[in-house]
């Protein structure tokens, strides 16, 4: 009797990612200003940005991604393909050059950023409604939920 035969993994379709597409305003904000200190950004700027509700506005096709975080203060943007990495300046946050690469683990956006600063990246999934991020710098993590509002 023949059992099924089952494709290897290097065969199998790759399964399609979640959808990121949207706008999404930030309802919470844990930790900014100690995430903001291990980036060395000054007390004025901290200060500043601590008031800010930024919007995301995420287009993805595929595995290509734009990001684009607007707030009263100062935009930012950033655009990568999975698995590529990337020169990233981090201009309107640190103002720092790093290596950047974001992967897939499952169906999350992994980044990992290396430069100046240790242990820098950050997480992008969405739950439900939400888009959560964390983002990491040294030993700090600040925690940022978001609420899909197109």
């Amino acid at each position: 009797m023949l059992g099924q035969m089952s494709l290897p993994e290097s065969n199998k379709p790759p399964k399609m990612p979640v959808d990121y597409s949207g706008t999404w305003d930030v309802v919470s904000n844990v930790n900014s200003e100690a995430y903001m200190v291990a980036l060395g950004i000054d007390f004025a700027t901290r200060k500043i940005a601590s008031m800010l509700k930024p919007q995301k506005v995420i287009k993805q096709d595929g595995d290509c991604f734009i990001i684009r975080t607007f707030t009263t203060f100062r935009n930012y943007e950033t655009s990568f393909k999975i698995g590529e990495e990337v020169k990233e300046v981090t201009k309107g946050l640190d103002n720092r050059t790093v290596q950047s690469v974001v992967n897939w683990k499952n169906d999350k956006l992994v980044c990992v950023q290396k430069g100046e600063k240790k242990n820098r990246g950050w997480t992008h999934w969405i739950q439900g409604d939400e888009l959560h991020l964390e983002i990491t710098c040294e030993d700090q993590v600040c925690k940022q939920i978001y609420k899909r509002t197109l």
